[in-house]
């Protein structure tokens, strides 16, 4: 099967629990869970359990539930990050399933476009990868809060 559909899919496998991740939420429609390669700690995507390439392709009750739980975990990482903003944005450049990023923001350029940055000649690094210890930790300290509230 294609890696763009079903069994393929990176994170169609995450969802279904063939490979592992570090949830902070696990519903009957959507999982949570840490981005290894995180923007900043708390760094969490959201993705549906049924697979769409695209959030354009999300049914819009899908799509609702979705923001509904962003705004939900959007409060726990303030409360837990001290910031006063979490971005929200669905992507889709990495991976072909629907998912949106919700980022703790430190600084203004943690999320921003090309477009705003007047510098022409710029450097990117990747990410750090996460210590799935210290994933672990976190992610059970998200689900906690959010549970509780």
């Amino acid at each position: 099967m294609s890696p763009r559909h079903g069994s393929g899919c990176l994170f169609c496998r995450i969802a279904k629990g063939e490979l592992p991740s570090h949830p902070v939420y696990e519903g009957e429609r959507l999982y949570a869970f840490l981005d290894i390669n995180p923007i900043r700690p708390g760094h969490v995507q959201i993705i549906p359990r049924e697979h769409f390439a695209y959030f354009d392709d999300l049914p819009a009750d899908l799509a609702a539930e979705i923001l509904q739980l962003g705004q939900k975990l959007s409060k726990v990482l303030k409360a837990q990050y001290g910031v006063k903003r979490v971005a929200f944005l669905f992507t889709g450049g990495d991976v072909p399933h629907a998912h949106a990023h919700l980022v703790p923001m430190v600084e203004g350029t943690d999320i921003t476009s090309r477009r705003y940055i007047a510098e022409e000649q710029l450097t990117f690094r990747p990410t750090p990868r996460v210590p799935d210890e210290e994933l672990a930790k976190t992610a059970g300290t998200i689900r906690a809060s959010l549970d509780a509230s």
